[in-house]
C-alpha cells in the first residue's frame, strides 16, 4: 500500500519553491544592475569627443610668424647694440652677429641705438617670408664712427670769431674698449692795432680743458679763446691742438 501525501502539503511545498526562485533571481538583477552602472554611458563618451574635436580648431592668422634678421654688418665700431621691436627689448646685435627673431606677422617698428643716436626702420613681416634690416649705413652716417683701428685723438670741427673771442668746437674721440680722459691744449695766434700806442703787435691766445669719453663714443666741446682786449684784431690764423693727452 503506497503512502499518500496530502494534497496540501505538496501545494505548500511547490509554493515555497516558487518563492525561493522569484528570491534567487531577484539578487542576480540586483547585481546586474549595479555592474552596468558603473560603466560610463556612451552617451557621455560622445559628447566627450565631441567636445574635444570642437576644442582643436586651426592656427590663427596672428600665430604665425615670420623671419626676421636686424644686422649691423657694415659698421666699423665693435659695438653691441641693444634692439628693440616695436620698444621692446628683444636682444643685442653686433657687426660679426646679427640677430635672428621669429616675429608674429604684421607691422613693426625695429630700432638700435648708439649713444644719443637712435636708428628705426618700420617691417611688415608674413609668414614664411624673411626679412632683414641693417642699420650700418645709417650709424655710420649719423655717428660717423671712427675706425677701430684708430687711436683716440682729438679734432678741430669749426670755429668762429665774435668780436675778440674766438670760439672753438673740439671733438674727442675714443675708438677703444675702455673709457679715457683727454687732456686738451689749445692755441691761436693773432695781430692787433694797440689801443694805447697804436702800433701793430702780435700775440696768442691759449685754453686748456679736459673731458672724459666712454668706450667707443665721442664728445664735442666748445672752447673760447680770448684776444686782446685793448685793441683791434687785424688778423687771426687757425687754432690748433699743440697737447693732447690721453689716459
Amino acid at each position: 500500500m503506497k503512502p499518500r501525501v496530502p494534497f496540501a502539503l505538496v501545494m505548500a511545498v511547490g509554493f515555497i519553491l516558487i518563492s525561493g526562485c522569484i528570491d534567487i533571481t531577484s539578487k542576480n538583477s540586483a547585481n546586474q544592475t549595479a555592474s552596468a552602472s558603473s560603466v560610463t554611458p556612451i552617451s557621455n563618451t560622445t559628447n566627450a569627443l565631441v567636445n574635444k574635436t570642437a576644442n582643436t580648431t586651426p592656427a590663427l592668422a596672428s600665430d604665425l610668424k615670420g623671419s626676421l634678421k636686424v644686422s649691423i654688418s657694415g659698421c666699423l665700431h665693435p659695438a653691441n647694440l641693444t634692439v628693440f621691436l616695436d620698444r621692446e627689448p628683444v636682444g643685442t646685435v653686433e657687426p660679426k652677429s646679427p640677430l635672428y627673431l621669429m616675429v608674429s606677422e604684421g607691422n613693426h617698428t625695429v630700432m638700435v641705438c648708439l649713444g644719443p643716436v637712435c636708428e628705426q626702420e618700420n617691417v611688415t613681416t608674413r609668414f614664411g617670408r624673411y626679412v632683414t634690416v641693417d642699420f650700418s649705413e645709417q650709424l655710420q652716417h649719423d655717428v660717423k664712427l671712427p675706425n677701430p683701428t684708430d687711436q683716440p685723438t682729438a679734432r678741430i670741427l669749426e670755429y668762429y670769431k665774435n668780436g675778440n673771442v674766438v670760439s672753438v668746437f673740439v671733438e674727442f674721440i675714443n675708438p677703444e674698449s675702455t673709457d679715457h680722459t683727454f687732456a686738451a691744449g689749445l692755441s691761436l695766434g693773432y695781430t692787433y692795432i694797440d689801443g694805447r700806442s697804436h702800433l701793430k703787435l702780435g700775440d696768442s691766445a691759449q685754453v686748456k680743458t679736459t673731458v672724459s669719453v666712454k668706450a667707443g663714443q665721442k664728445e664735442t666741446k666748445r672752447l673760447d679763446m680770448y684776444l686782446v682786449s685793448n685793441g683791434q684784431v687785424l688778423t687771426y690764423g687757425n687754432p690748433v691742438i699743440e697737447e693732447l693727452k690721453v689716459t
